[in-house]
């Protein structure tokens, strides 16, 4: 056994790190807690799961992009199309032109050559002009037959790289739909891997701590933002149902599960709570004196007394504690609790955020 008395330090450096380690507080289930950030087993899913979103939302403009591109190439071959039949009929006619000629000049000659022609007329002179006038509308012709023939090469070339650029774009287009399909498989199996830790949480009553959102967008000074993206919106403040003891107290915007919540304006974080009826949620303070809450979260990014700017994602939307689907429950307050809520709507409006 090594000797400790070699090195007097040891001892006093071993016993501080068993006080830190024994102070550091722990999560329901037991594990060091802190900031949340890489602790336990899932530590990453709510990172994943954002990062998954933003790959879906390139995956599908590129795939939009791609669907719209081939759209216009095929309207495109279609239109090439519509020209060569048309060039087709020009030439068509004027052979017919051309026949129609060659056959009065047979018939006003009887078939006999120009020279017997002239032979046997009365008048060689207007033959001649005849003639003349005659050669001038075959050249004429021959020269529109061949100006349309080279129009009907030109035209089916075009055609054909049209027609293999719509081919090509299809082949693209199909392969972004596998990969767009993909993402959003791995989404939505990460959605609710996530979900099922808020569902923890919530049973639990101890939030798993605070998870960075990396990408975090943010508004300029002083500006407000609309809390997220991509919604629809459900049921709005003072509506009735059998969901509620009264009235409903915010606005549900209805998005999938981790879709980014950014804070509506600049504050700072007086509460981030697991369990109860909202489930996971968070509560600012903003400068005005107004409180915003941010319910039914399927994760936190923030830790409670943290600032945050306008813009900044504070969390991950989920379908936490009394809940019928996944949505966010936004509240604008006049104190930090429960019953002092107000119409969120026009108050965004005055704010320069409107919702619609």
């Amino acid at each position: 056994m090594p000797s400790y008395r070699r090195h007097p330090l040891v001892v006093p450096v071993l016993l501080c790190a068993a006080v830190v380690l024994a102070a550091r507080p722990t999560t329901a289930d037991g594990e060091p807690g802190g900031d949340g950030v890489g602790d336990g087993p899932g530590s990453g899913l709510s990172a994943r799961v954002a990062r998954l979103y933003e790959e879906a939302a390139v995956a599908t403009q590129q795939y939009e992009a791609g669907r719209v591109e081939a759209e216009a190439q095929r309207a495109k071959a279609r239109r090439l199309e519509q020209l060569l039949g048309r060039e087709r009929q020009g030439i068509t006619v004027l052979r017919e032109d051309l026949g129609r000629i060659a056959r009065a000049q047979y018939r006003g000659g009887g078939g006999l050559p120009v020279a017997a022609q002239l032979v046997l007329s009365s008048s060689p002179d207007k033959l001649m002009r005849g003639q003349h006038v005659l050669a001038r509308t075959n050249m004429t012709v021959g020269n529109a037959i061949g100006r349309s023939r080279r129009a009907e090469t030109r035209l089916a070339a075009d055609e054909a790289r049209a027609a293999g650029a719509r081919q090509a774009l299809e082949r693209h287009t199909a392969q972004l739909a596998v990969l767009k399909k993909g993402i959003e498989q791995k989404l939505e199996q990460a959605r609710w891997q996530l979900q099922g830790q808020a569902d923890a949480s919530v049973a639990a009553g101890a939030c798993r701590g605070s998870e960075r959102l990396d990408g975090s967008p943010t508004n300029d000074k002083g500006k407000w933002a609309v809390p997220v993206d991509g919604y629809t919106l459900s049921a709005s403040f003072g509506s009735g149902g059998a969901r509620w003891a009264s009235r409903h107290t915010g606005q549900d915007f209805a998005v999938p599960i981790g879709t980014p919540v950014r804070a509506v304006g600049a504050g700072r974080v007086v509460r981030v709570s697991c369990g109860g009826a909202f489930g996971i949620e968070i509560v600012l303070r903003h400068a005005d004196g107004y409180y915003t809450q941010y319910a039914h979260l399927a994760s936190v990014a923030v830790d409670q007394g943290e600032n945050v700017t306008a813009g900044q994602w504070i969390g991950q939307s989920g379908t936490s504690g009394n809940s019928t689907g996944p949505h966010l429950h936004f509240e604008v307050r006049v104190t930090p609790e429960v019953g002092s809520a107000v119409d969120p709507v026009p108050w965004l409006a005055a704010r320069g955020a409107p919702v619609g």
